[in-house]
């Protein structure tokens, strides 16, 4: 077997697929924009440093909620146990009420908290950064919570359960 090199301005899609070869954790990030709440499925998430703790994600410059998000002064990253692959696919739908049927309540500064997380992150917005066709946001983590389980995984366009390592 051969290796082929692509070029990564033209083979956008090749590009993609190759990236997709990083398994991830699959998160949820909720806001409020005045009175709506916002959510949206992200696997771009990353720890950036423990002191001060920081984490960061990024919107796609097209996405319908981008200037919504960009503009929260608060957000919250909860990261999915195996069980809410549900959750997962909803949050990356567009729908009117991403809520619907998802077991949540308003934290103490009123953004959403999706209960049953395996970990949330409740975080105030520190910076953000042009990256590309995305915008990188960097969050002060305030509080956090974690619970023991198995996280939700999504690695070459599937999701992948670790308890049977197969990949559905």
């Amino acid at each position: 077997m051969t290796d082929k090199l692509f070029n990564a301005r033209e083979d956008v899609r090749d590009f993609r697929n190759a990236l997709g070869s990083f398994g991830t954790g699959v998160a949820v990030v909720t806001a409020t924009q005045g009175e709506e709440c916002l959510g949206m499925t992200i696997n771009s998430f990353a720890s950036v440093s423990l002191q001060p703790p920081l984490i960061l994600w990024s919107v796609g410059n097209g996405a319908a909620s981008y200037a919504k998000f960009v503009g929260a002064e608060r957000f919250a990253i909860h990261i999915l146990r195996a069980e809410q692959q549900a959750i997962s696919d909803q949050f990356s739908q567009r729908c009117r009420d991403k809520f619907f049927g998802v077991d949540w309540e308003y934290d103490e500064n009123g953004v959403p908290r999706i209960l049953g997380c395996l970990a949330r992150f409740e975080c105030r917005r520190k910076v953000t950064y042009p990256g590309g066709d995305h915008q990188i946001i960097v969050g002060a983590v305030e509080r956090f919570e974690s619970l023991p389980g198995s996280p939700l995984l999504f690695v070459q366009g599937r999701y992948l359960d670790i308890g049977t390592d197969e990949i559905g």
